[in-house]
């Protein structure tokens, strides 16, 4: 090989090296003070998936499918490929307000078939929503795809009552665990909600987690890292109903009463139910609990009756008591 051709070979090789050199360190992530933003959040996702906080914060009851009561509908919503989520909707009219109910962490779908009715009565529809691996909906419930879930939820429920000439204004309701999925939809979808409603919600996610047997502060785990209810329900400004029992000890008033006070909606109420424990606030208040929803709905609505229109209701309310 002669010396001319050997520099061109030489010359060609180093190239070559320069340009090898050059795509590694493109390759290579960029030196920051600051960590790697994806793998934070990929890293907040799976510590709150870990199989001590999920076993706590979610019972779920597979029921299969039962057959839903008269006059009511189910509804099964697709969240991810191969996931869907069975909702059940109880119908007083098209055109009224409908209440898209996220329930507590220990209850299902079917477990509202005596108590939806009662919704109907007072002239609302109530359309409750189960989670993953609940009832009859597949999947396993996770805390990282919850809030996503009841996102999803939400809009293809909207799409579905207006497909279905349901004209009435949203609401959204969480009870429980369910709180946090009401707030994360009301925040997330305002435009489309009327208002909310809590019952037996809560504020910070960390005292829950040590009155249900997790410490997890001891995990590396932060408020701002799980649901953070307290500093959502901060961007809400419309109307907001919160109602608890007065001897809640698995979620205590004080939970409720910061959810209140740190609320940004201007027309906002909060009920304390008396004697009542967590579980037990339609059972303490009676038909006085969807009475005062029904009037928070219609108020916030804006269909609330005028005095001619509630005088006659309660002449035909005492006639009805008379004959019974």
């Amino acid at each position: 090989m002669d010396k001319g051709m050997s520099v061109i070979i030489g010359r060609i090789f180093a190239a070559c090296l320069t340009l090898g050199l050059i795509a590694l360190i493109a390759a290579l992530p960029a030196c920051s003070d600051e960590p790697n933003q994806v793998e934070t959040v990929v890293s907040e996702v799976n510590i709150l998936d870990r199989p001590e906080i999920v076993e706590v914060l979610f019972h779920p009851t597979k029921t299969g499918r039962v057959p839903a009561p008269e006059g009511a509908v189910d509804i099964d919503v697709t969240v991810a490929e191969g996931v869907s989520l069975g909702c059940r909707l109880f119908t007083s009219s098209p055109a009224a307000p409908t209440l898209i109910f996220f329930h507590g962490n220990g209850e299902t779908v079917p477990d509202y078939d005596d108590i939806g009715p009662f919704y109907v009565r007072e002239g609302m529809n109530f359309l409750v929503t189960d989670y993953r691996g609940y009832g009859w909906s597949t999947g396993r419930p996770l805390t990282s795809t919850l809030l996503a879930d009841s996102r999803a939820v939400f809009l293809q429920l909207k799409d579905w009552l207006a497909a279905n000439g349901y004209t009435g204004a949203l609401f959204v309701m969480g009870r429980s665990l369910g709180s946090a999925c009401a707030i994360e939809v009301a925040v997330e979808h305002s435009e489309a909600v009327t208002g909310l409603i809590i019952e037996s919600g809560f504020a910070e996610t960390l005292p829950l987690g040590r009155t249900l047997g997790i410490d997890l502060e001891r995990l590396g785990i932060t408020e701002e890292m799980t649901f953070a209810n307290a500093a959502k329900i901060e961007r809400f400004t419309k109307p907001t109903y919160i109602l608890h029992g007065q001897r809640d000890q698995l979620i205590p008033l004080w939970q409720a009463e910061t959810l209140a006070a740190r609320s940004g909606a201007k027309n906002r109420e909060f009920q304390v139910v008396p004697g009542a424990d967590h579980n037990t606030l339609i059972a303490v208040a009676g038909r006085l609990y969807f009475q005062a929803i029904s009037g928070f709905v219609q108020k916030s609505a804006g269909i609330a009756p005028d005095w001619r229109e509630r005088r006659r209701q309660f002449k035909a309310q005492q006639a009805g008591q008379s004959g019974s």
